[in-house]
């Protein structure tokens, strides 16, 4: 016979024979090796416990301050913007909003007698106007053209806007404006929904300042108007145009956009002022 040292062997032999002790020749048994596994697992475990985590490192974020900070972001957003004014005047319900393109609208027609306006980045309102008219227009086809009302489309844009700024990471950039006109000849039906970046809605009565400075522009404008519910339409455009450029700019026709809901005009009451109708109105 050939002697044979394991050493020797290029495979190291006693690798074969793992589950035995090579001292004693004795057989380990699968209890006793998984027991002495489970040992040296709970003291890895016990030394990785051990070692002190940092403090500074909070368990979860404060909801507080986490709306704060969104609320924050949206604000400085919108405020980068140009601002509108809506107001009654005799025949319905008037906006004038600031905008230098004459592409990109911020005022637009949602329904019969509903107008939308918007402020803040642009796409993003635009996206909400297209939503609200497709809303409006299949609960139109599926009800009646009656049944379509700015209250309920304002709730709905409030609930939509409300879960963004919840469940979102980047809230919307945007406030919205809803103006609807009644059948009331004095204009006690009209109404004017002011919908905030948190989904918030406010009824406004018969005036509102969104976007940009807007209690600079609404306190120039409320001193204009007084306590006058309802103005011509020259001098409410008038008064609104004023507000919009303070005492040390002027806004020409090219520089705004204006429209109304007019109750005079029948079933489709948004009419859109051009250029000429706007330098008329202000004597230019």
């Amino acid at each position: 016979m050939h002697s044979y040292h394991i050493a020797q062997h290029p495979y190291h032999i006693a690798s074969y024979f793992a589950p035995y002790n090579v001292t004693t020749d004795q057989a380990v048994s699968p209890t006793e090796r998984s027991m002495q596994n489970k040992g040296e697992y709970m003291s890895s475990a016990a030394a990785v416990s051990s070692v002190a985590m940092p403090s500074n490192i909070p368990s979860s974020p404060d909801p507080e301050q986490l709306m704060q900070s969104r609320s924050d972001y949206a604000r400085k957003g919108i405020a980068k913007g140009k601002s509108l004014v809506a107001f009654s005047y005799e025949q319905g319900i008037a906006i004038v909003a600031e905008n230098n393109s004459r592409i990109l609208r911020k005022i637009g027609e949602v329904y019969d007698r509903i107008a939308f306006a918007g402020v803040g980045k642009y796409h993003e309102f635009n996206q909400l106007r297209i939503a609200g008219i497709r809303h409006a227009d299949i609960k139109g086809f599926a009800f009646s053209r009656s049944d379509v009302s700015a209250r309920s489309l304002a709730s709905a844009y409030a609930q939509s806007l409300s879960h963004v700024f919840t469940h979102e990471l980047k809230p919307m950039e945007v406030e919205i404006l809803l103006a609807e006109i009644g059948a009331a000849p004095d204009g006690s039906e009209d109404r004017l929904f002011h919908i905030l970046y948190d989904g918030t809605m406010v009824d406004e009565g018969f005036q509102v300042v969104i976007g940009g400075e807007t209690d600079a522009i609404s306190e120039r404008f409320t001193s204009s108007v007084g306590d006058k519910k309802s103005l011509p339409i020259e001098v409410g455009v008038k008064f609104a145009v004023e507000a919009l450029s303070g005492a040390d700019r002027e806004l020409k026709p090219c520089n705004l956009e204006a429209a109304v809901l007019d109750r005079s005009k029948g079933q489709r009451t948004f009419c859109r002022f051009t250029d000429a109708d706007l330098a008329k109105m202000l004597d230019i």
